[in-house]
């Protein structure tokens, strides 16, 4: 099924993919023929590493090769196959009679399979010159004044203006030897379903780190059977997994057109890397909606209404009837990890989508908003805090990966991360936007009717958790009103033991409340009053004060604690917008 839907996407990108059994590549040197074919200059392409940006990229000649007698590349190959410049592992004594004969074996299978490319263009002049110049002694004599170049250096050769890796004769020519070094038998295809000639092995791998690993970066097979205790039966290569070229191809090119295209993957550094694509072709909003930097409200609210199944009329002509693919991989080694694999409609991501944001949107009181948190955010918020921001790479391995399987599949979060996020709220004394939002992520997707609360105050919810949590944001309000320059507020000093053992903190809180409430009757009485008769009505509605709140109980806490500060906030933005209303009608009007 994968490999089918990576070999469909392919053809419908075959128009940017490259030519068959090509790869993008950077070129570091041009060796440029004469047109008579009596000499070449090689030409240095080589760029700073800041300059990336300008050094020449081609899509070249490419198969995975590997042991000790690999064979050459059509026209473009490093220097120790252009030139039989051989490798030098101690730098000081030069290269060993073993480097020196592989570079000269090397090298003369590499001008074998130019001169069968040059031979077989009878009246083509750029062939003929390169087969004047490789059937010569040109070449020995380039070698004898070599500039600063490696063996590893790649080289691809020219003649006048032309590449010659871009006629259509060399692609033509590569193609077919691809296929000689990498077929099997003749058989049915289980991608295509047609009969054809079957890969003994994948010819292209995934980019060297297109898949990020704390391993390395190697390059990565995403079918690959070496050994005996892998295959069935003892059966190695892809004999157990008849793949005609055409798809093995196809699907290989298409995967890594993905993991190079932007808005179409996601790096999750430590994690491994997320493709994603739809069977049209058409243009989704993953990218706006999860990955970008800030959502794109637009799309948010168009995914809330295909939830609903109610959308306006604006958005019922964006709904789409098209399917999509994702592809989550990390890398072992050499061997490419399929960690997960979505096929579901378009529709119905956006529907899981909008439950995603339906779920952890948090209620601003002071503008009336509901806020939207990046998944980027709700990452970082896991880790340690440091004044306003979070400690990069605090977080825990896996979060990342975590939160985009729930949003994908509309699932719940591991069990491990409501311990670890409350972990971080009481070692930080930090409640914020991104860490709301991510309780109301879980709390909405517990298995438990309890933890589904409203976005925003709810003054008839009885859950003593819920009321706790209410309770302790108008003991801090008292607090800060009555001694509005105190430095150390009751979340600094409290907040851990209120959350976690509620029974006895809030007690004691209350009654040095008094006290507060004491003052404000003198200097604020209205203030007062008003916070006496909250926190009289959030105690009633209390039965008895727990001793212990459970880690779900400790969340409803927050969020109780959360929704009473966000509600406070906008009464008083509301007594705020009625002070400078009336202020503005008692000013007088000018002619």
């Amino acid at each position: 099924m994968l490999l089918q839907k990576l070999t469909a996407y392919a053809d419908h990108v075959a128009e940017t993919l490259p030519a068959e059994f090509y790869r993008e590549k950077q070129i570091h040197w041009i060796l440029d023929i004469a047109e008579d074919g009596a000499d070449a200059e090689l030409r240095d392409r080589r760029v700073p590493a800041k300059s990336r940006d300008q050094a020449l990229i081609q899509p070249v000649p490419y198969v995975q090769r590997s042991g000790t007698k690999v064979p050459p590349y059509l026209l473009v190959d490093t220097a120790e196959f252009v030139l039989g410049l051989p490798k030098t592992a101690d730098k000081t004594a030069g290269p060993s009679e073993k480097e020196t004969t592989e570079a000269e074996r090397r090298n003369a299978a590499y001008r074998e399979l130019v001169l069968r490319w040059a031979e077989g263009q009878a009246g083509d002049a750029r062939a003929d010159a390169v087969r004047r110049f490789f059937a010569s002694d040109a070449l020995a004599g380039l070698k004898q004044d070599l500039p600063d170049i490696d063996a590893k250096d790649t080289v691809a050769l020219m003649v006048g203006t032309q590449f010659l890796h871009e006629e259509p004769s060399a692609k033509k020519l590569w193609a077919l030897v691809a296929r000689e070094r990498k077929g099997g038998e003749v058989g049915l295809c289980l991608v295509c379903g047609e009969y054809g000639a079957l890969l003994a092995t994948i010819p292209e791998p995934v980019k060297k780190g297109a898949i990020p690993s704390a391993g390395g970066t190697n390059e990565g097979q995403l079918v690959s059977i070496n050994t005996s205790a892998q295959g069935r039966n003892g059966v190695m290569q892809l004999a157990n997994t008849p793949i005609c070229d055409r798809c093995g191809a196809r699907a290989m090119a298409g995967l890594n057109h993905l993991l190079s295209r932007p808005g179409h993957h996601h790096r999750m550094p430590g994690e491994g890397v997320m493709v994603w694509w739809t069977r049209e072709n058409t243009e989704d909003t993953l990218e706006a909606l999860l990955f970008g930097g800030e959502p794109d409200p637009a799309a948010i609210s168009h995914a809330i209404s295909v939830l609903h199944k109610a959308p306006d009329p604006v958005a019922g002509q964006l709904v789409s009837p098209d399917d999509f693919h994702s592809l989550t991989l990390g890398l072992n080694n050499a061997r490419v990890v399929v960690r997960e694999w979505l096929d579901l409609p378009v529709e119905q991501l956006q529907a899981n989508l909008g439950a995603w944001y339906e779920d952890h949107g948090v209620h601003n009181g002071w503008t009336g908003e509901t806020q939207y948190v990046p998944l980027w955010q709700l990452t970082l918020c896991m880790g340690r805090a440091s004044g306003d921001r979070y400690v990069k790479d605090t977080a825990p391995h896996g979060m990342q990966t975590a939160l985009v399987h729930s949003a994908l599949h509309r699932a719940p979060l591991p069990a491990w991360v409501l311990p670890r996020l409350l972990l971080r709220i009481h070692a930080d004394a930090r409640v914020d936007a991104p860490r709301i939002a991510l309780l109301r992520l879980i709390l909405n997707r517990s298995a438990y009717p309890e933890d589904h609360l409203m976005p925003t105050l709810d003054p008839d919810q009885p859950d003593v958790p819920y009321l706790c949590g209410r309770a302790f944001a108008v003991l801090e309000a008292i607090q800060r009103a009555a001694l509005p320059k105190l430095n150390t507020t009751l979340r600094d000093k409290h907040f851990r033991t209120a959350a976690t053992a509620p029974g006895t903190t809030l007690t004691h809180l209350r009654f040095d409340a008094m006290a507060h409430l004491k003052r404000l009757r003198r200097d604020n009485q209205g203030a007062g009053v008003a916070l006496e008769n909250r926190l009289t009505e959030i105690f009633q509605g209390i039965d008895h004060l727990p001793v212990h709140l459970t880690p779900r109980q400790q969340a409803r806490f927050v969020i109780g604690y959360e929704h009473q500060r966000a509600d406070d906030l906008a009464a008083r933005r509301a007594r705020k917008a009625e002070k400078d209303a009336r202020k503005a009608s008692d000013e007088p009007t000018t002619a």
